[in-house]
C-alpha cells in the first residue's frame, strides 16, 4: 500500500493551495483518512480528517479556511487550503487506515509535502 501526496509549494499569504493524497496497492477497505502537519522540532498535529462516509473534523486553527474532501472511487482525499497564513507553513502528511486483503487493518503515512506561505 502506498499513499502519494501532491500539491504542496510556495504561496503568498492569502493565497490557496490544494493538496491531494492517493492510496494504492492491496486495499480491501479504505477507512478514515486525514491530513496532519509538522514543523521542525514540533509534534505532528491533526489538520483535518474525513471518514469513509464523509464525516469531517477540523483543527480550530483551520476551520473556515480549509476543506477536506474525498473521492472514494479514486481512493483519494483532497485538502483545499484558502486564506493561507505564514503559520500554516509546515510539512503536510497524509494518513489513512486501510484494511488489506489479509483482513488486517494498518495505519499508513505518506511521505509528506512541503507547504510554505511567505511573501
Amino acid at each position: 500500500v502506498q499513499l502519494v501526496e501532491s500539491g504542496g509549494g510556495l504561496v503568498q499569504p492569502g493565497g490557496s493551495l490544494r493538496l491531494s493524497c492517493a492510496a494504492s496497492g492491496g486495499i480491501s477497505s479504505l477507512h478514515a483518512m486525514g491530513w496532519y502537519r509538522q514543523d521542525p522540532g514540533e509534534q505532528r498535529e491533526l489538520v483535518a480528517s474525513i471518514t469513509s462516509d464523509g464525516a469531517t473534523i477540523y483543527a480550530d486553527s483551520v476551520k473556515g479556511r480549509f476543506t477536506i474532501s474525498r473521492d472514494n472511487a479514486k481512493n483519494t482525499i483532497y485538502l483545499q487550503m484558502n486564506s493561507l497564513k505564514p503559520r500554516d507553513s509546515a510539512v503536510y502528511f497524509c494518513n489513512a487506515r486501510i484494511t488489506e486483503w489479509d483482513g488486517v487493518t494498518y495505519g499508513y503515512w505518506g511521505q509528506g509535502t512541503q507547504v510554505t506561505v511567505s511573501s
